[in-house]
């Protein structure tokens, strides 16, 4: 089976992509199933039904979370109109923050969603990639800050499928890798706590395209999630272009297999479901 866990769309405020031309890209390339998963970063973007924007780009466009209601209802159009061809199934990546839960458990209330990734874009309202939550930290601070944020929020929120891009902080590291053996003991923290509330973990493939030396998250974290007893992981692109979508999702399989992982999934009602690799 061939799918992408990791799409993205115009609704994610990054992309210009239009849902419909996603998927008819997506059966072009002949993949079978495919998660919308767009942006929500609750605390540094204004919503969609908010008056006054947070936040602006340099270029003058505002931030901005997905727009619900449109969201649903395209997704639930695309779902039939194209249900011959192509599974569709309705995510989104929760940018999570501590101080943001809460209306994240709302917003997961409110829609019937197939999947959530939920990722740590920033700490404190603070980005990675402009340098603004490492700036006046040193490269052990804002490690070991970022991954006792996400132990924080996985101790206490628990709807969603997979955490997305685990090592995210790396892609944004300029002092170059931190030594995984500093990280490991909390990194451990975490992954035994998503193993024990039955959630997982994404491979995501933008590792490619960002031109990272290792998988994301590492093959080091991969080698102790599978060490621990963790089976549940996705695959995705992370796409905001034609160009990234399914880019790398077949390699990535292989990879898997080479760890001494057997199964990869997929989410139906936020329940995984397991495809032999």
């Amino acid at each position: 089976m061939f799918c992408d866990y990791h799409v993205h769309t115009d609704y994610s405020d990054d992309s210009v992509y239009l849902m419909e031309d996603v998927v008819k890209d997506a059966i072009k390339k002949e993949i079978d199933e495919i998660c919308f998963c767009d942006h929500v970063d609750y605390g540094i973007k204004w919503d969609w039904d908010e008056k006054i924007p947070m936040v602006y780009r340099d270029n003058g466009e505002p931030y901005a979370n997905v727009d619900y209601p449109k969201y649903e209802k395209e997704i639930l159009f695309l779902k039939e109109k194209y249900k011959e061809q192509i599974h569709i199934k309705m995510g989104m990546e929760f940018g999570m923050q501590m101080h943001t839960i809460e209306k994240y458990q709302r917003l997961f209330n409110r829609y019937d969603f197939d999947f959530i990734i939920l990722s740590c874009h920033q700490v404190e309202d603070t980005e990675f990639w402009t340098q603004d939550f490492q700036r006046g930290r040193t490269q052990k601070e804002y490690n070991e800050r970022y991954y006792q944020e996400i132990l924080d929020i996985v101790k206490i929120y628990k709807d969603y499928s997979v955490l997305g891009h685990l090592d995210l902080i790396t892609r944004y590291d300029e002092n170059g890798v931190y030594p995984f053996n500093h990280t490991k003991d909390i990194v451990s923290e975490i992954l035994k706590i998503v193993i024990e509330d039955g959630k997982g973990i994404e491979i995501n493939t933008s590792s490619h395209r960002y031109g990272l030396k290792d998988l994301t998250p590492s093959r080091d974290i991969l080698k102790l999630y599978k060490s621990l007893g963790g089976k549940i992981i996705t695959i995705g692109s992370d796409s905001h272009k034609e160009e990234h979508l399914g880019a790398y999702i077949e390699e990535t399989k292989k990879e898997l297999k080479n760890l001494g992982f057997e199964y990869y999934c997929t989410f139906d009602k936020m329940k995984p479901v397991f495809h032999k690799l």
